[in-house]
């Protein structure tokens, strides 16, 4: 027993005689204890009772319906023993504690606290409610498993009872659930308190980073109508460069060769594609083009890239605080950079005002900067480089913006998550100049699809285009000689 991971035995016991809340605040009095009592072989009633919209999903409820109600019981007894653990555990202390002490004070606990209700559990489930109250006092309760799931990519949480998750780029729903609402908000409320941010009616959504990097968004109620959103994506641990994008099929050798000369070579690239199409995994594979020798520096709002390099400077832009004040953007932190004697310059998303600032370090002396954007092809890649200049509010002639992103952009590389869940980039396209108004562009390869399977599984193959590179020149002078025979175009059956 580590009792100095305990409270005194006065206070612990005159936080007994209080009322027990659970993760909702609803109060067990004294009087709703004998409720709990049981013997050994006769589980208890529960006290609180689930409204049937709060019951959680099952994919096959004819055959799980046992294990829900098992389930359902199992968070019942969770909730009052976590209760149990904030009133015995001297949480001052906890900072100190190895997670070994903590898991065995918890153990203790919760032996204890089942003894005295007359609640009898098997070992597994013992096991696995000493695991989950851990996962309660020292990480992010039921979120914990998933985060630790290196197969997960991403968490989607729509209200208390539907936890859905990314695998292979699929979506399925999760057997994991909270307690209620109350629950889900006290979680929520742990990551953001923790980067100090906070949530609530007032300021209803928030943008936080875990402590692994994982990326975090959460919506509340009123906003969220049907229980709070959270969006968490997750972290890669390992850093995917090209070869390892070529080896899972994201794009094939030639194009692999070709966009190591386009970055070593010092164009200016931009990444684009939808939500979850991999743009980011893709400029950190890109970077690791960059020789050793240059300063690069990183803009994002929530710092994800992994880059390689020695000589890297990482920017986070920061949100307005409690009263309004104290916002730094990415228009801010590019502003700067460009103070900083840049080689090049990474901005991890494109998506306002910061777009001319971006333009304009390539069009002056920044050479091989980087940025990704949301758009569904090169050509809408470039319209939304245009709506975003108008919206930073330059005044400027359509013509004159878009000579200024024909001297800009050098290269738009189109990243697309397909109907099977498989990531591929889908087209490398190069900007060419000015025709009239026009911005003349040339695809030099694309990914051809030739068909679905009877599970699926998108068909195709990557292709040169049959048109030389408008950089061969360019790559040549460098010291890459691409072979002609790279960009022919390839058919198959």
């Amino acid at each position: 027993m580590f009792s100095r991971y305990r409270k005194d035995t006065q206070a612990a016991s005159t936080a007994e005689s209080r009322a027990v809340p659970t993760h909702g605040h609803t109060q067990v009095t004294p009087a709703a204890q004998p409720a709990l009592t049981a013997s050994p072989n006769v589980m208890p009633k529960p006290v609180f009772k689930a409204s049937p919209a709060a019951a959680p999903i099952s994919a096959q409820p004819a055959a799980n319906d046992k294990d829900r109600r098992r389930r359902q019981r199992i968070l019942e007894i969770k909730s009052l023993l976590h209760n149990k653990l904030l009133d015995n555990l001297n949480l001052a202390a906890l900072d100190t504690a190895s997670e070994a002490e903590l898991r065995s004070e918890i153990a203790s606990i919760a032996a204890e606290a089942l003894n005295e209700m007359g609640i009898s559990l098997t070992a597994e489930e013992r096991m696995q409610l000493n695991q989950d109250l851990y996962f309660e006092v020292r990480g992010l309760g039921p979120l914990e498993p998933l985060l630790k799931d290196d197969t997960i990519n991403d968490i989607l949480v729509n209200g208390p009872n539907k936890v859905f998750i990314e695998r292979g780029g699929k979506l399925e729903l999760s057997d994991v659930t909270f307690k209620d609402e109350r629950h889900l908000l006290r979680i929520i409320d742990k990551i953001v308190s923790a980067v100090g941010r906070r949530v609530d009616e007032s300021n209803p959504y928030v943008d936080a980073r875990l402590a692994d990097g994982s990326r975090f968004n959460a919506m509340v109620p009123p906003v969220a109508v049907d229980g709070s959103l959270v969006s968490i994506r997750k972290f890669k641990k390992e850093k995917l460069g090209i070869n390892d994008l070529v080896k899972f099929g994201a794009f094939n050798q030639e194009m692999a060769m070709y966009l190591e000369a386009a970055v070593a070579t010092r164009l200016n690239i931009i990444v684009s594609g939808g939500t979850g199409s991999g743009k980011t995994t893709t400029l950190n594979a890109l970077s690791s083009f960059i020789d050793n020798s240059e300063r690069v520096l990183t803009i994002e709002d929530t710092a994800e890239l992994q880059l390689q390099q020695v000589h890297v400077g990482r920017m986070e832009s920061r949100p307005a605080n409690v009263e309004g004040k104290g916002a730094v953007t990415q228009r801010d932190c590019l502003r700067n950079a460009l103070r900083m004697r840049p080689d090049r310059i990474i901005v991890g998303e494109t998506r306002g005002e910061e777009v001319i600032d971006m333009l304009q370090a390539m069009n002056t002396g920044h050479d091989g900067s980087m940025t990704t954007i949301h758009a569904n092809s090169a050509r809408d890649g470039i319209s939304r480089l245009e709506n975003m200049v108008a919206m930073a509010g330059i005044e400027m002639p359509l013509k004159a913006v878009r000579n200024q992103i024909a001297s800009a952009v050098n290269l738009i590389v189109q990243a697309s998550r397909l109907q099977d869940g498989s990531r591929r980039m889908t087209s490398i396209t190069e900007i060419t100049g000015m025709e009239g108004d026009i911005i003349t562009m040339q695809e030099i390869f694309k990914f051809e699809r030739t068909g679905m399977e009877p599970n699926g599984k998108i068909l195709g193959h990557f292709t040169g285009c049959g048109l030389r590179s408008h950089f061969s020149d360019r790559f040549r002078r460098w010291g890459y000689d691409l072979p002609p025979s790279m960009y022919d175009i390839i058919e198959k059956g």
